[in-house]
């Protein structure tokens, strides 16, 4: 449907409502809208609107499990954010690339980009990028199982979030919330029991906020993830029936908007609470149809945690054999997500290839390009501009206002040095007079070689008076220059004829007036400025 209404639409529109599904939680049309906007921004060569699309793609595909294709997007956009040298766009885009990265298990990758991201952040010194950077970086320790670390983190982000959007603040305490969920378990575990309860009781309040953000913000898809949380602290709190209730909640947001992994995650957690209640066999009951729905999403993470669980569900009712063949299942299937990961590597790396060739070939086309325009415009042999772009340039120095001179110059005897020195000797001649004359005027001048011996000087800013004493100048330092250390007895003049310009109109006739001048200087005796 929005692909096919994609053609009266331009790129800012698709892409506007693609962030409005994204931001109600409906992911799935939100892909499809900035799939179109994606194209419809190749298709005219607007890199910036094709990279804001990609990145919104990307964001929200890997919310329904399509993360390789997120990772292929964050690369695209990467690669089109470098070549607009959009520093903050390239950050921002590398710390969404974490998250898909982490969901395939690549946890080197993801914190590899995160290192970029918070490189270009601090030295930014943008505190809203580092924010972000802090807080996904927190979440991938999490998922390595390094809670502590992951607690510093994002610690460090929540301390930055004041003063950020709706969205910033949800994310940093429904990801605090859920760390927390491991890091009480883990720190009553080495009896820690005041540190724990601290951070339960910190935890709650911060669930208990994101819930009111989600819920404000009507997204369906940070409620059913901030209840999920708040249920499960409410268990560590040891209130099963509230923590069951937000669970149930949860899943059936999940179910009715089509999130499955979100649905299994309930499952699975509706399962813990059951084991914390003692209930066994409802618990195992849960389990099972937790993995049936992991296995439907594809979810093979989620699907061998809940492998280890039915192994240890079944151990605690006795059945010691039904433990050893789930818990031979989890490792099976932990092998496979091993051979899983190396072999998404291995795709990763043939995109990247991919991606390395498209980026030379744009390359190779910007420098040929630039090659055909430099032989347009420039002389060969001194990197000045030609003929044709001192015509093009010449009249935008008049417009610009004020009084402009310009002169014409020819080295005195050129056929001579060639003559008696040599083509090669007489080249370079031209070559240091070319750098002389440069040496020689502002920024707003012009020096061009007109063929030949002959070059094309333009003063901006600069009246009859004024120019005839700066083209003495220019003379002065030909005449001065240390010819001998190119050739011993090689000596060199140059002449100058000169004219200001009465006003637009009247450039052709100045440079008319120039060329009879310098014809004077010429007969007057050469190594002189005439002007008139």
């Amino acid at each position: 449907m929005y692909a096919a209404d994609s053609g009266a639409m331009t790129v800012d529109a698709l892409l506007e409502q693609a962030e409005q599904k994204r931001l109600s939680g409906d992911y799935r049309a939100g892909c499809e809208l900035a799939r179109a906007a994606a194209d419809l921004a190749a298709t005219t060569e607007d890199d910036a609107g094709e990279a804001a699309a990609l990145r919104s793609l990307a964001n929200q595909l890997m919310r329904i499990g399509g993360q390789e294709e997120a990772i292929a997007a964050c690369r695209r956009a990467v690669m089109l954010l470098e070549g607009l040298g959009d520093t903050v766009g390239l950050c921002e885009v590398l710390t969404l690339q974490a998250i898909p990265l982490l969901e395939l298990g690549m946890h080197d990758e993801a914190l590899g980009v995160l290192a970029s991201a918070r490189d270009i952040a601090q030295e930014l010194g943008d505190r809203d990028l580092l924010y972000w950077v802090h807080n996904r970086t927190g979440v991938v320790h999490g998922a390595m199982g390094d809670h502590e670390l992951s607690t510093e983190y994002l610690t460090l982000a929540l301390s930055m979030v004041d003063g950020m959007d709706a969205e910033a603040r949800f994310c940093i305490l429904n990801n605090v919330s859920d760390n927390a969920v491991y890091e009480v378990a883990r720190l009553r575990g080495r009896g820690q029991a005041e540190a724990a309860e601290r951070m339960l009781a910190e935890a709650l309040g911060h669930v208990a906020e994101a819930l009111r953000l989600a819920r404000e913000a009507r997204h369906p898809f940070r409620e059913a993830i901030s209840l999920d949380n708040y249920g499960m602290l409410l268990a560590l709190a040891g209130d099963l029936d509230a923590a069951a209730g937000l669970i149930e909640e949860s899943r059936l947001i999940a179910v009715r908007a089509g999130y499955h992994t979100v649905e299994s995650g309930a499952l699975q957690h509706q399962a813990r609470v059951r084991l914390m209640r003692g209930d066994h066999a409802e618990a195992i009951e849960g389990l099972l149809l937790a993995l049936e729905r992991a296995n439907q999403a594809g979810e093979k993470p989620m699907a061998m945690e809940i492998f280890r669980e039915l192994s240890g569900a079944h151990e605690l009712i006795g059945d010691y054999l039904a433990a050893l063949t789930y818990y031979r299942e989890f490792h099976d299937l932990e092998r496979e997500l091993h051979n899983q990961v190396a072999a998404a590597r291995a795709r990763m790396a043939a995109h990247h290839f991919e991606l390395d060739n498209v980026r030379l070939e744009a390359e190779n086309a910007r420098l040929e390009a630039e090659l055909h325009r430099r032989q347009a415009t420039e002389d060969s042999l001194t990197g000045l501009p030609n003929r044709r772009s001192a015509d093009e340039r010449l009249p935008k120095i008049v417009a610009a206002g004020g009084p402009v001179c310009v002169a014409v110059a020819d080295v005195d005897l050129f056929k001579q040095v060639n003559d008696r020195f040599g083509h090669f000797v007489g080249d370079e001649v031209l070559r240091r007079i070319a750098s002389i004359l440069l040496d020689g005027i502002g920024d707003a001048d012009m020096v061009a070689r007109f063929g030949g011996e002959e070059f094309l000087i333009a003063l901006h800013g600069s009246g009859a008076e004024d120019g005839r004493a700066q083209c003495e100048l220019l003379r002065a330092s030909v005449a001065a220059y240390p010819w001998e250390s190119i050739e011993p007895g090689l000596s060199v003049t140059i002449s100058f004829g000169l004219a200001e310009v009465a006003g637009p109109g009247a450039l052709s006739d100045a440079l008319s007036r120039a060329d009879q001048r310098l014809y004077e200087a010429k007969r007057g005796g050469r190594n002189r400025v005439q002007a008139d």
